[in-house]
């Protein structure tokens, strides 16, 4: 019959659980799909991101044999910021593993390893589902914790306003091509030197049952529909339409409250679209901290951390933790655009 003495096998030591909560498929997140935030782990829970504006300039023609004129240099700011830490916990008992016993070519061992493998599944679940809100809040220059506060508004850390267009969706007359077009071209201007394979629209019900049903886009969303094969074409990917991939988002998630309800927070606003680039090479990072444990500091840090913390006293449980020490980040805000209608 296994004991809690099992839990000081090597198996359940931190870097072995961490090595399996890390193994688990994601189980959650459009905005992990698209492949935006490039991980990067750091030594520390703070971190320094240098904004340098790079110059662009036309050269004028020079005689041969002469010197050349210089470069000009773009200027360079240090930005401060830090990671937080979102995490959650699983009790397994005396009385969980009380049954367990070794049968056939089954362990003691491997079936204790089923159980932290289970409550490991159940807890990257909910902190996958918290990775993505945090990203959806990156793509809309703010960072925000479970309960709205904000974390990190990007905005006001790199010193601009975000830019907003008024789709006017109400009137069938709005000109949707000069719309778009004020969006792309906002993006493109603010890339700064870093490049992109398209742009991508996220949207709010609200937002794309009246994008759809507008006058110059209604006949396309047609015929889009009625050249997908279901059996063959995936149509979750989105609907082009000017240049750019348009998608409904039904992202959202409970946050519980102290008197044990819960209240559903939706990740992107109703009646907003949100645009950004996507297939940049330095726009979108997600800075990953070691977890507070002594054995992690000062390491670099990893998307996910694992670790079983038996009761010190009278041995009559296991805490199994699972936790990110993370920030995700734009570090070109500008590209960021929010879509919406005043009618």
């Amino acid at each position: 019959m296994a004991t809690m003495d099992i839990f000081n096998a090597d198996a359940f030591r931190t870097r072995e659980l961490t090595d399996a909560i890390n193994s688990i498929p994601n189980q959650w997140g459009r905005i992990g799909d698209l492949g935006l935030f490039v991980p990067r782990g750091i030594r520390t829970p703070q971190f320094q991101v240098e904004q340098k504006n790079g110059v662009l300039q036309l050269i004028q023609s020079s005689t041969r044999g002469t010197n050349l004129p210089g470069q000009a240099r773009g200027k360079r700011e240090m930005r401060n910021f830090a990671t937080a830490r979102f995490g959650l916990e699983s009790k397994i008992t005396a009385d969980d593993i009380d049954g367990i016993r070794q049968f056939g070519s089954e362990t003691e061992l491997k079936q204790v390893a089923d159980e932290i493998a289970e409550r490991q599944t159940e807890l990257r679940g909910s902190i996958d589902i918290t990775r993505e809100y945090l990203r959806a809040g990156a793509l809309q220059g703010q960072v925000k914790d479970a309960d709205g506060t904000v974390l990190v508004d990007l905005f006001s850390e790199f010193g601009i306003s975000q830019k907003a267009v008024d789709f006017v969706l109400g009137t069938g007359t709005t000109d949707m091509q000069a719309k778009v077009a004020e969006v792309t071209r906002h993006i493109k201007l603010n890339l700064r030197g870093d490049v992109m394979t398209r742009i991508h629209a996220l949207c709010s019900p609200t937002f794309w049952d009246k994008f759809i049903n507008h006058a110059e886009v209604k006949e396309a969303y047609k015929y889009f529909q009625s050249v997908q094969d279901p059996l063959r074409n995936d149509v979750t990917g989105g609907f082009t339409y000017k240049g750019v991939v348009w998608e409904e988002y039904l992202a959202e998630g409970d946050v519980p409250q102290e008197d044990g309800t819960t209240v559903t927070q939706s990740f992107i606003p109703d009646g907003d679209a949100r645009f950004f680039p996507v297939g940049t090479r330095q726009t979108f990072r997600q800075y990953n901290a070691p977890a507070d444990y002594m054995e992690t500091v000062n390491t670099p840090g990893r998307d996910f951390y694992s670790k079983a913390m038996p009761d010190p006293k009278a041995n009559r449980w296991v805490d199994v933790e699972a936790q990110m020490n993370t920030l995700p980040m734009c570090v070109r805000p500008a590209t960021l655009v929010r879509g919406h209608s005043s009618n």
